[in-house]
């Protein structure tokens, strides 16, 4: 075998090894982020529903419930940076 057949075949050993673990790779963030969004799924349920329920049950609760849906939207805001930041990187 001639010298050059070795070095593309040894090219293409090296090459499929570096594509396995970034198809690997791809494949770990695709499940982080898949996890990351359906956290944040749950957590805008909540927030609707609070929101819901805090327009139904009128001004008395709708500071107590104002302050939780507040914290749920920052939560929802720093997830979606998050998954944000990861689909950019």
């Amino acid at each position: 075998m001639s010298t050059l057949q070795e070095d593309l075949k040894q090219l293409a050993a090296q090459l499929k090894v570096e594509r396995d673990a970034l198809h690997l790779q791809a494949h770990l963030l695709k499940l982080d982020l898949l996890d990351e969004w359906q956290k944040s799924e749950k957590k805008w349920e909540q927030l609707n529903q609070k929101l819901q329920r805090a327009g139904a049950e009128g001004v008395a609760s709708g500071q107590e419930i104002g302050a939780a849906v507040k914290l749920l939207g920052e939560e929802l805001k720093s997830a979606y940076q998050r998954i944000n930041r990861q689909l950019k990187g």
